[in-house]
């Protein structure tokens, strides 16, 4: 089984070597894409100089500018795709999802989900290193979430994620429209709208030590107003036609 972790970065020459190395470095025989939105740091830099130490195992895409988290991932969906990968993941580059959890949630879809989620709100789970009023907001983030689409997802902004192939071909990228928490749960909601089975795996959820946090207020924003939109179209009958895959064009 083909598994490949796609992994978005903007400024991380500090963690880009060392994450890459803790994944590589994995018995399960994992692949990087790195989506790198031309850093001015030379994140890229240093990801084309490890390429010719693991060779087939770690590939990027370089962006021209700062497009945003869903894009970027809807580009590595849209690669790993056409090259046929079966388990395709959603991680940070920053150490904030630990690499060895990667086991866990590949052996929670080969067990029978379709898609599972590294959750920080199910028993087991937890933050580290989190300040209050963060916590506060991803707690309330979630329980609005849940509220408003009835999703029954405890962790549905969760970035940490591994799909089946299945799922990621059942989605009509062109329909994805947010770029941060929002993406997430615009995905999870696609994925559940369209009857795929969740499992969610508790981690711990460790605060990046080193660089920029690229949480804003505009993202906060994007969220709540896009769990509104979802459930809108959702209820109107519109979301789960507009989701759905008519064909395939990478």
């Amino acid at each position: 089984m083909k598994k490949i972790v796609l992994i978005p970065t903007y400024n991380e020459k500090e963690n880009i070597s060392l994450i890459v190395h803790a994944v590589l470095g994995l018995s399960s025989n994992y692949h990087i894409l790195i989506i790198d939105d031309n850093s001015p740091d030379g994140t890229a830099d240093i990801v084309k100089t490890l390429q010719s130490k693991f060779q087939d195992r770690l590939f990027i895409e370089s962006r021209t500018g700062k497009l945003g988290l869903g894009t970027a991932y809807i580009l590595g969906f849209k690669w790993a795709l056409a090259k046929e990968y079966d388990y395709i993941f959603e991680m940070d580059a920053d150490f904030s999802h630990n690499p060895t959890d990667l086991d866990r949630l590949l052996e929670a879809c080969e067990e029978g989900a379709d898609l599972s989620i590294g959750s920080r709100y199910v028993k087991g789970g937890n933050t580290e290193n989190w300040p209050l009023d963060r916590k506060l907001y991803s707690l309330g983030g979630s329980a609005y979430t849940r509220l408003i689409t009835c999703m029954p997802i405890k962790d549905p902004t969760a970035g940490f994620v591994c799909y089946k192939n299945k799922v990621l071909a059942a989605i009509n990228f062109d329909t994805i429209n947010f770029i941060g928490y929002a993406f997430q749960i615009e995905m999870k909601f696609a994925a559940w709208k369209l009857g795929f089975k969740f499992k969610e795996v508790p981690i711990t959820f460790v605060d990046r030590k080193i660089g920029v946090s690229k949480m804003s207020k505009g993202i906060i924003k994007e969220a709540m107003l896009g769990v509104l939109s979802m459930q809108w179209q959702s209820a109107t009958g519109r979301f789960v036609k507009s989701i759905k895959r008519i064909r395939v064009n990478f």
